[in-house]
């Protein structure tokens, strides 16, 4: 009878469990996680315009680099501006390069590696230019710790961006940094603290490209030499991570074995910064696992156990809300070479938006990731792009408990 008891209260919990399910189907609470990537950041541009004013609008957008500027430009503008402050962004970097790109892909390798090579050698227009031979020559104690100078992309945040918007907390925005001294990972939260440009240009202060960003007394770098991905950041935050998380990354973990020095350096970089989604999701999964399981020794306890200090606090572990993660990867063309993630040209940067705008679209056209298993805790994780049948297939991993 005691057992039949128990067996009808963890029921009773999971039907509550399912019916909370149902009623987030709406999709009330969304995050928008943007990798770090340099120019490949423009596909990021492209999966928000396709996302704004459709009902995955996010409500909560974390960013590192590259990402954690689209992540400032969106929360800082009012919704009907946001792609527009985006798309101007993106042609003023793009600015400096404007040939069209020549068809013949072995052509288009060589229109890449020039492009690349003028924004190394030049500078990008609001963004950053190189410093002048004293600065990095003169004497010992007074030459820059960096090759370029950031200063362009303080001025263009500066008229791209309403930071008072950002503090308004309309939308929660996070920017991932690395704290010099330490080497530890930190996060500007506008839940937690004011955000001004420089946590912007600190988040993407990659060395030794740009200097250290110095912030009430700290020192930080660009958040991607720690983690690429602010993935883990919102995850961690269980009590307030959204049952539906966009990732967006610009660097695939997966790829073919390379053939020579170049493809080699392309596979170098695309394993350095890819994000480790798959590992995310297994933690992720085993503590919902361990979750589930308090929960339910929890509610075989005899009820007078129930106001135990112990009790109460393991209840804050019991149901772990279910959560979605839809992945998408930009996968560039064959022609880009190790230096995409520098490479400005306007032709790469309105291929990548639409790339962007594409597989978004592609997902909203297959909303199988919007079919969950009510009552039950899991973590799944849906990839737009499947490896092994290109670009037009959805994967589906689920990670169930």
């Amino acid at each position: 009878m005691e057992d039949r008891r128990h067996t009808e209260r963890r029921k009773s919990t999971r039907a509550a469990t399912g019916s909370q399910s149902k009623a987030r189907d709406t999709h009330t609470r969304i995050a928008l996680v943007l990798q770090g990537g340099g120019a490949l950041g423009a596909y990021q541009a492209g999966v928000y315009e396709a996302l704004s004013g459709t009902q995955y609008c996010p409500n909560w957008i974390a960013g590192v680099s590259i990402g954690a500027v689209n992540a400032s430009i969106i929360a800082g503008n009012p919704p009907e501006k946001r792609v527009e402050r985006l798309t101007e962004f993106w042609h003023r970097v793009s600015s400096h390069f404007l040939l069209p790109a020549p068809a013949e892909p072995q052509i288009r390798m060589f229109f890449n590696w020039a492009s690349a090579t003028f924004a190394a050698t030049a500078g990008v227009p609001g963004f950053y230019r190189p410093r002048h031979s004293h600065e990095l020559f003169g004497l010992p104690g007074m030459r820059a710790n960096s090759i370029y100078d950031t200063r362009p992309l303080r001025k263009t945040l500066e008229e791209l961006i309403d930071f008072d918007l950002i503090n308004a907390r309309k939308i929660r925005l996070s920017l991932g940094a690395v704290e010099v001294e330490t080497g530890n990972s930190v996060y500007f939260d506008n839940h937690h603290m004011e955000i001004r440009p420089e946590h912007v240009i600190a988040s993407g202060a990659l060395p030794p490209a740009f200097e250290p960003v110095e912030i009430d007394g700290k020192h930080y770098w660009d958040g991607g030499i720690v983690s690429n991905t602010p993935l883990q950041y919102v995850l961690d935050h269980r009590a307030e991570a959204p049952p539906l998380v966009l990732q967006v990354d610009l660097f695939s973990a997966h790829g073919e074995l390379p053939h020579d020095l170049g493809t080699t350096m392309v596979r170098h970089k695309d394993i350095m910064y890819s994000s480790r989604t798959r590992f995310n999701t297994d933690t992720l999964r085993e503590r919902a696992n361990l979750h589930r399981a308090v929960g339910d020794l929890l509610d075989d306890l005899p009820a007078e156990f129930a106001n135990h200090p112990a009790v109460k606090k393991l209840r804050r572990f019991q149901c772990p809300q279910e959560i979605n993660i839809v992945h998408l990867i930009y996968r560039p063309p064959a022609h880009h070479l190790d230096s995409k993630d520098y490479e400005f040209s306007r032709a790469s940067v309105e291929e990548r938006w639409a790339e962007g705008k594409r597989d978004v679209q592609t997902c909203i056209d297959h909303p199988d990731w919007l079919r969950r298993s009510a009552g039950s805790d899991a973590v799944t994780t849906y990839d737009l792009t499947n490896p092994h049948h290109g670009k037009t297939m959805m994967g589906v991993h689920t990670d169930e408990n």
